[in-house]
């Protein structure tokens, strides 16, 4: 029973505090590399002159992830790049950050942490559709699909081991998070459709939850694009929230963790965004 209501506490915990006494890292394919405290992960790549590093989760996190790859690799981290604008991913920057390098932020997030004065190492270099950043014999293929989670929420793939990387938006193997703070559903199904039609990729690593494959991503769509219909439909046809929550079962997706508990929040948090950024109630 202990043993249940920790992992249950782990994975509810609140954005933004991952724990900072779990640290793992282990080799995704080739020269790419998942960093991983608590239920938060980044990567990064290993080329022949540098390294390529993702979102640095928070301080603590970054200044261990720092060490660890001048102890293990004994290379320069070339290249430090945010997911994303939320503060449970882009703290910590100034730990790795140096004059040296470059810190890479789509024009949007870049855009947030200078507006909302976030207590991280500034972007350098920003872009606001694609950008293709070079490192030795690898590269990192950045896109933008417009709103879907934050402000400037960008996938990440890892050439040549073809990784693909996203924060938030795709979560593999869980539900999306609780009441859907800070999401944008219709936007989260357009980039995920988006990220899907690009080309293949082999292996997807998200900012929580599992590791997996195109298979993976898409059954997440599957159960994006259910849970829109069925909220959709059921305020169509007149029903409260409470009624929604009573009534949806969307029970082919029950292997996903947290479905139990996060499905009413879930269905509240599309029911929310229906009536304020659709204005559902003003028909």
């Amino acid at each position: 029973m202990r043993l249940f209501i920790m992992l249950g506490l782990l994975l509810m915990a609140p954005l933004g505090l991952a724990n900072t006494t779990d640290y793992r890292i282990e080799q995704v394919k080739d020269n790419v590399y998942r960093f991983s405290t608590g239920h938060y992960h980044s990567v990064f790549m290993v080329a022949d002159n540098g390294v390529f590093v993702t979102d640095p989760i928070n301080p603590a996190a970054a200044k261990y992830l720092k060490q660890q790859i001048k102890q293990r690799f004994d290379k320069p981290v070339r290249y430090l790049a945010y997911s994303h604008n939320h503060v449970d991913h882009t703290l910590g920057g100034e730990v790795i950050a140096d004059d040296s390098m470059e810190v890479i932020a789509h024009e949007y997030a870049a855009e947030d942490l200078e507006w909302t004065q976030t207590p991280t190492a500034m972007p350098t270099q920003t872009f606001s559709d694609h950008l293709t950043v070079k490192l030795g014999d690898s590269w990192v293929e950045l896109d933008y699909y417009g709103p879907n989670n934050g402000r400037g929420n960008v996938s990440m793939r890892f050439m040549p081991a073809n990784v693909m990387v996203v924060a938030d938006w795709v979560v593999v193997g869980r539900m999306p998070y609780q009441d859907l703070p800070g999401y944008d559903i219709h936007g989260m199904i357009r980039s995920t459709k988006a990220l899907l039609q690009r080309p293949a990729f082999d292996v997807f690593v998200g900012a929580h939850a599992q590791m997996g494959t195109a298979h993976d991503v898409q059954y997440y769509l599957n159960y994006l694009q259910d849970l829109y219909a069925a909220v959709r439909d059921g305020m169509l046809a007149g029903k409260s929230l409470t009624q929604l929550q009573q009534d949806i079962r969307l029970d082919s997706y029950q292997k996903l963790a947290m479905y139990e508990q996060w499905l009413p929040l879930n269905i509240k948090g599309v029911h929310d965004t229906l009536i304020d950024m659709s204005y559902f109630d003003r028909r």
